[in-house]
């Protein structure tokens, strides 16, 4: 096998112009499955929807180590039009694995390599799936990586550890009582405003990052004299640790609660993503994995750990809690920005992100 057969930056143009939505990644499953049987790999198919599954088997007993990327592509409306586009880097993410996989082939000698790529990590539910298909049975280590951008840390660096933040939504529904606008007594007015007043006045340690902002409302009325008897808000929330989300919820759910109480309208407050958690590593790995990446890239190619956003990965450790898990960044010199539409990156320095995985699997298994 020849290994510039399967060049990440070739791979990765590949992929990029076959964008797919979550749990319809069908031609990317495809390309993903192609690959691995040109390494002489045997992929499973399915594993949460769309996902594929293939084994690197080394010669001796030992650990199994998870390599994962995701697979799905972004929606985007432009010029009127339905687009699907991979502006948050996940082609990058399944070349720099398949890269990899090419380059660990005949390398394991103790346990065996699983690459595992997601399907549906936008959705908030591809890994959840994946592991209700026992995706981690199996599985001793876990490593993932993303492509950051130049606001997190410089193009041709990579950081040990990304601190993603716990992340969800919520969909508050309010119920009142519809009333002439001469009349405001005799009905019981939606209270999307006095709720948003309470969110903003929730306190939870201020040394801990976290918001809770209110994106959306919608009371729209059939008259401009008509005070309007039901409403919708929509919630971003983010927190720095699942302990701060979980105290952050709470004081939220009583705040728009109480808030919609007191003037007799009761709220139905839901979370259709779930709670997607916050990253939690094992902190000895971390500084294994910083190590590393200065003896494969040299000292000034390591970056400080960079935060923000959230990521299903997190979902592994969870319900996994004996799990090793690490995820690197790898910098690209997004801009200007993940889940922009006109997103830009430097393809040549997701070989760093190679170099850097391959070492690293090999660190455990090699």
């Amino acid at each position: 096998m020849d290994t510039k057969d399967f060049d990440v930056v070739a791979m990765r143009t590949d992929l990029h112009q076959i964008p797919e939505l979550g749990f319809n990644e069908h031609k990317t499953s495809d390309y993903v499955a192609a690959k691995l049987k040109e390494m002489g790999l045997e992929p499973i198919r399915g594993i949460g929807g769309t996902g594929v599954v293939a084994y690197i088997d080394g010669t001796e007993p030992g650990p199994t180590v998870m390599l994962r990327a995701d697979m799905d592509a972004l929606p985007f409306v432009i010029d009127g039009k339905d687009a699907c586009i991979h502006a948050c880097g996940h082609d990058s993410h399944t070349a720099m694995v398949l890269a990899t996989a090419a380059k660990l082939i005949g390398h394991v000698k103790k346990g065996r390599v699983k690459l595992f790529f997601q399907p549906a990590e936008e959705t908030l539910f591809g890994a959840l799936k994946s592991y209700d298909d026992g995706v981690l049975d199996d599985v001793d280590y876990a490593f993932g990586a993303h492509v950051r951008p130049i606001q997190d840390i410089p193009d041709g660096t990579v950081c040990a550890a990304v601190r993603h933040t716990s992340s969800t939504f919520c969909i508050v529904e309010l119920k009142g009582k519809v009333a002439h606008g001469s009349r405001p007594h005799l009905g019981a007015s939606v209270v999307a405003v006095l709720a948003t007043n309470a969110v903003n006045s929730i306190w939870v340690n201020p040394n801990k990052a976290w918001s809770a902002k209110v994106t959306s409302i919608d009371c729209a009325s059939t008259a401009t004299n008509i005070i309007p008897d039901k409403g919708k808000m929509i919630l971003d929330i983010r927190a720095q640790d699942n302990e701060t989300m979980n105290e952050l919820l709470e004081k939220l759910k009583t705040a728009i609660t109480n808030a919609c109480a007191c003037v007799n309208v009761t709220c139905e407050i839901t979370f259709p993503g779930g709670v997607i958690p916050a990253a939690v590593y094992d902190e000895d790995l971390v500084d294994q994995v910083r190590k590393t990446i200065g003896e494969v890239l040299g000292e000034d190619k390591v970056a400080k750990d960079c935060g923000g956003g959230g990521e299903d990965f997190h979902y592994f450790k969870q319900k996994k809690p004996e799990l090793h898990a690490a995820y690197i960044g790898v910098g690209t010199g997004v801009t200007p920005g993940l889940h922009d539409p006109r997103m830009t990156m430097n393809p040549e320095s997701l070989r760093n992100g190679v170099k850097v995985l391959e070492r690293l699997i090999l660190n455990v298994v090699g």
